[in-house]
């Protein structure tokens, strides 16, 4: 009887979200401008308000400038994710970190192994040009963030997996991510000093085309980049740690 009461209260407030939030969307949908009509409001203000700050990249100046408050609840998601995935896959009282020795290792391709020694640096550069860049040229702190993560990874591909351990200490990716997300927040808190709100655009605008230009865009973009770059390395880390210590691989 009692969890009959409680299957029917669960069901109460799934109808009662649904429906408020069918009727959300019905009214968004109905204020939307017409399909293939010229005018589009927010596109025209989106686009204004980039210009008007000095980022090209229009994406980049909604991600870090018009809509940074979201843009902040996105990266806590990623954050959270990072830190759950690393829980749930944290190594057991009678798992080792250790990775067997005496497994043969798997026969590797010679020019699979140059590709990764030879395309990490030219991986890492791009990166770093995505984050640095994004407010110039299509890119910011997520696209960097993740081809930087990845990009150290070649070194797996390459079939160096204790290089890849020593290229990533993991003490430093961890302090990388919450330093990324630190360095947002002190943002939001620079703009609400300065008396202009919370993650508002209070640092020189600068001239279009430049790569100190569009305020608080950039370094918005560059601590996400940090963030999500760190991130992305220490999720990885967990899983390859799980695979190899199940497997009692050595690459």
């Amino acid at each position: 009887m009692a969890a009959a009461m409680r299957w029917s209260v669960r069901l109460i407030v799934f109808l009662a979200g649904a429906a408020g939030i069918a009727v959300l969307l019905g009214l968004a949908v109905v204020r939307l401008p017409e399909f293939g009509a010229r005018e589009h409001p927010y596109r025209d203000a989106t686009v204004a308000v980039a210009q008007r700050q000095h980022a090209p990249n229009v994406v980049s100046s909604i991600n870090f400038d018009q809509r940074g408050f979201d843009t902040v609840g996105e990266e806590a998601i990623l954050v959270a994710a990072v830190v759950g995935a690393a829980t749930l896959l944290r190594l057991d009282r009678d798992e080792s970190e250790e990775v067997s020795r005496a497994t043969e290792k798997p026969r590797l391709l010679a020019a699979t192994k140059l590709s990764g020694y030879l395309l990490l640096p030219v991986t890492l550069l791009v990166g770093a040009d995505v984050v640095v860049h994004g407010h110039l040229t299509p890119g910011g702190g997520f696209q960097g963030g993740v081809v930087l993560a990845t990009g150290i990874h070649l070194l797996y591909v390459a079939g160096d997996y204790p290089a890849l351990r020593r290229m990533r200490p993991l003490p430093w990716y961890e302090f990388g991510e919450s330093g990324g997300m630190g360095a947002v927040v002190l943002l939001g808190i620079a703009g609400v000093l300065s008396g202009a709100g919370f993650l508002a655009n209070v640092l020189p605008l600068g001239s279009t085309g430049q790569l100190a230009s569009a305020g608080t865009v950039p370094v918005f973009s560059i601590a996400v980049g940090l963030a999500v770059g760190s991130g992305m390395i220490v999720l990885l880390a967990q899983f390859f740690r799980q695979y190899l210590s199940a497997t009692g691989e050595s690459r």
